[in-house]
């Protein structure tokens, strides 16, 4: 095996004798067994480890033109409810082998591998070979030592593991309806229940949210002045990151995502079918937040292609928050839990496009510090000499969503990420219904939903920043 010949084979016993049924004490599982699992650790000097010294700072060597993978792997790494979920939680026994979208449980086995190497491993460098094999095998286009793009190697691993893990074995077929913008709360949850038929993974109930798209009909009228036959198609669509441009005057993360949120006019070769006008029309479009999940992910759109399809990049500086990031005024769901996110974990690319690097910079789980990932090493630093917060490289952000919760003995209130499991059966755990009046939404029990033998019993995972 070439992973057991590179390091040594982590002990995993502890975990393997714990593993949780649902995802509540996951959090304190993992961190007992890491603990335990370093207990007869020691330096090359002979000298005994504190338990916590490797783990999550391990770096990734380079095989040759990998730091693209290398960077969005120390970033999924440092998302501490995913890395939980593979180091201590049964994702075996949810492994959809069935799903020909997937690869039978292959790549979320190589990717879990990994996880454990990075967290449980006594080494501070692994040669991620096995894990780049696997990769090459379902996904050609990262075959061999050519660069290629980090947001698109995350993009293709969180598909794959979510196809891996769907807990969904017989997908129904299930048609949108068109809706006006009348009932738009109504509506977001028909269509997440729609989407959860099809899709429930930890991929969805950790990274998933929901956008509105609404196109609204600008016709011109027989008046020969007036635009518009009143037509207004709104659409639920669920996603996994924000991918938001950067523009002349987009100089912080709120004027990416402004721009991301206007309207756009939609003309000439773009023009949109009004199912009222019967032909197609000019339109205007307009995307805006209407659900978030627990971990946000933002891309920020650098790398673009000119009139000759030339590519390029955009190096313009954005600043970005590192904590208390306040977006209830972006999301337009009255529902939810209060959008307040904290930065945990940034790729970097520096250098232009034909000889550019890309790097990770990632917050500790155990002492809160943010450490510096360049391929093979791993260095603690100060966040305000590195300038984190503001610059040209930043280019996927992950956040996680902070909840204000009270500790086991209820005197002190402490910031956590709460992760709910996404069940058809428990609505009242759905991101738009997670409030004090879910009642009012009980009518989306009398869908027409599909019950699988064996639903799982949904669980609240507290997972502490």
């Amino acid at each position: 095996n070439t992973h057991d010949a590179i390091i040594t084979k982590p002990n995993r016993n502890s975990l393997e004798e714990h593993k949780a049924s649902t995802y509540e004490h996951v959090h304190q599982i993992v961190e007992e067994g890491i603990d335990h699992c370093h207990e007869s650790s020691h330096d090359n000097n002979g000298n005994r480890r504190n338990s916590r010294d490797l783990s999550g700072r391990v770096g990734l060597t380079n095989l040759g033109n990998t730091c693209f993978m290398n960077s969005s792997l120390q970033c999924l790494s440092n998302t501490i409810p995913l890395t939980d979920y593979f180091l201590g939680y049964d994702y075996r026994g949810e492994i959809n082998r069935e799903n020909f979208l997937g690869t039978k449980g292959e790549l979320v086995t190589s990717f879990a591998e990994l996880t454990k190497y990075l967290w449980l491993g006594g080494e501070s460098s692994f040669r991620p070979e096995g894990f780049k094999s696997n990769l090459g095998r379902f996904a050609p286009q990262f075959e061999g030592n050519e660069q290629h793009d980090s947001q698109e190697l995350l993009a293709f691993l969180l598909d794959g593991i979510h196809e891996d893990l769907n807990r969904v074995r017989k997908r129904p077929y299930i048609e949108d309806k068109d809706c006006d913008g009348t009932n738009d709360e109504g509506d977001a949850i028909t269509a997440w229940s729609h989407y959860l038929q099809r899709n429930r993974s930890i991929v969805v109930d950790l990274f998933q949210g929901q956008l509105r798209n609404t196109m609204t009909c600008r016709n011109l009228q027989p008046d020969g002045i007036t635009r518009g036959c009143g037509r207004i198609s709104v659409k639920f669509d669920p996603f996994m990151y924000l991918s938001l441009p950067i523009s002349d005057d987009c100089d912080t993360l709120d004027a990416c995502l402004d721009k991301f949120c206007e309207e756009e006019w939609m003309g000439g070769d773009e023009r949109w079918y009004c199912d009222r006008c019967k032909c197609h029309v000019d339109a205007t479009k307009k995307i805006d937040l209407f659900t978030l999940p627990p971990i946000l992910i933002v891309h920020l759109k650098r790398f673009k292609f000119g009139a000759s399809g030339q590519r390029s990049k955009i190096d313009r500086t954005v600043q970005y928050p590192l904590h208390d990031w306040n977006l209830s005024n972006a999301k337009k769901s009255g529902g939810g839990v209060y959008p307040l996110y904290d930065l945990y974990a940034v790729s970097h690319h520096r250098g232009n496009v034909g000889f550019g690097h890309y790097t990770a910079h990632a917050k500790n789980r155990f002492d809160g510090e943010w450490y510096h990932f360049n391929d093979s090493t791993c260095q603690r630093i100060n966040p305000g000499t590195e300038r984190l917060g503001s610059g040209a490289s930043a280019y996927c952000l992950f956040y996680n969503r902070v909840e204000r919760v009270r500790s086991v003995n209820g005197a002190v209130e402490e910031k956590k990420t709460v992760i709910r499991r996404q069940s058809i059966s428990r609505p009242e755990l759905w991101p738009h219904l997670q409030r004090a009046k879910a009642a009012e939404w009980k009518s989306v029990r009398d869908d027409n939903f599909v019950f699988e033998e064996g639903e799982d019993t949904p669980g609240l995972a507290r997972i502490t920043e």
